[in-house]
């Protein structure tokens, strides 16, 4: 369903509307460390694998395992895939805008969809959870970014709709984003926020995960991947509407990073040039993209090549754990915003750059540099004062480390 032809009538800037109305209009436009925490804690636990996590779509904070060896290890690659799931996506539309051929950055959406279901489950199985607590988590943790970026895109639209191609705003659109229920579009999602789309995914996810949490933890791996399953078989089956589209085939990427998390928690392991070859043959599938039929369904073109990077590179840091490098991983804990800002920011920074008469050759470049660069300053700038406001850390000590594991799915 998500073809990139169709994502490129969603998506991207059209710099020559931007073009055509810079002369006679003002542009008005409202604009808009990765640390470790005291999380990072010894484990005493006896079980022989307990992970902390802080997560989101956004972020993962610290994952800390501890195996029956008693060998503790960080998941640094999963924050480091986040990081460059977004700025592929940066990259796809500031492309797009100029004709290039980067459409396989669309394909950072499946990777972030794969990451969300492997984190879900290995910050929740093994231990005891409060549905109620995860699911408020989850909303605390991406809804009031998600309401501040769609009303300023709203405004956006509604002062400038000429330089918000692709976006369609009316008053039902408009409260059916804020609550993940937008209008839809030859049977697609489309949200004032257009890339908000996958978090309409996003949330179907975290509920059926939160109804699944009810069950007793023998039960939950396969009810959860059974349901997932059961939600894509119905789509073949339902009439147009909001249930056919929720039903996309993209779901089952959810259900196969669930599958990685579990083989992960069960301490499985491969070898470092297997679990490296994993990852390389998913990069090259995605890159031999346009050699595939454009009508292969997303999920096995864009879906199986990121669950073999995501399985890749976290079976490959177990074989082989490293240190981590500060820029790519303040990426990964600024991926959210820059994937929430990085079309309103980049609709900004288009006219800038056009307004200053730079040579067309440069404009690319200097567009994408710039819309990642203001969009991870407003992570540290809106988001991560949010995320002090609404998730406050426990003081250190407070809390023994058998209550920090069982909290851990709601850090």
């Amino acid at each position: 369903m998500y073809r990139v032809d169709f994502a490129k009538q969603r998506f991207g800037f059209r710099i020559a509307r931007i073009r055509k109305h810079l002369h006679t209009n003002e542009l008005t436009m409202p604009a808009g460390s990765f640390r470790s925490d005291s999380c990072h804690r010894r484990l005493t636990e006896a079980s022989s694998c307990i992970v902390i996590v802080q997560c989101g779509v956004g972020r993962v904070h610290r994952n800390m395992m501890r195996s029956d060896q008693g060998i503790v290890t960080s998941i640094h690659s999963v924050q480091y895939l986040r990081g460059l799931a977004a700025c592929a996506v940066v990259c796809f539309h500031v492309s797009e805008q100029f004709g290039g051929p980067f459409d396989v950055g669309a394909s950072g959406v499946d990777v972030f969809f794969v990451i969300s279901g492997f984190i879900m489950w290995v910050t929740t199985a093994g231990r005891p959870a409060d549905p109620w607590r995860f699911m408020g988590r989850r909303i605390t943790r991406i809804v009031p970014l998600y309401w501040i970026v769609t009303l300023l895109t709203a405004a956006g639209i509604l002062i400038k709709p000429q330089f918000f191609y692709g976006h369609f705003f009316s008053v039902p659109n408009f409260v059916g984003s804020l609550f993940f229920l937008p209008v839809l579009q030859e049977n697609a999602l489309h949200p004032i926020v257009i890339q908000g789309w996958t978090l309409c995914y996003e949330m179907m996810f975290y509920l059926v995960f939160a109804l699944v949490l009810f069950l007793g933890q023998r039960w939950r791996f396969g009810v959860l991947v059974g349901a997932l399953v059961a939600i894509v078989a119905l789509h073949f089956v339902l009439p147009a509407g909001y249930a056919r589209a929720f039903s996309d085939p993209v779901v089952l990427e959810f259900a196969a990073g669930v599958v990685v998390g579990r083989l992960w928690l069960q301490g499985a392991r491969l070898p470092l040039g297997v679990a490296l070859a994993m990852a390389g043959a998913g990069f090259l599938l995605l890159a031999a993209g346009p050699l595939f039929d454009a009508d292969l369904p997303r999920a096995l073109r864009w879906g199986l090549p990121a669950v073999l990077i995501v399985a890749g590179a976290v079976f490959a840091e177990r074989s082989r754990p490293f240190k981590p490098a500060a820029l790519p991983t303040f990426l990964g804990d600024a991926s959210y915003s820059i994937y929430l800002w990085h079309v309103v920011v980049g609709v900004l920074t288009t006219g800038v750059v056009l307004r200053t008469g730079l040579p067309a050759a440069m404009q690319p470049a200097t567009i994408l540099v710039a819309t990642l660069a203001l969009s991870a300053m407003l992570y540290l700038i809106v988001e991560k004062p949010l995320i002090r406001l609404l998730h406050p850390q426990r003081p250190k000590g407070a809390v023994k480390a058998v209550n920090a594991a069982a909290a851990g799915a709601a850090e």
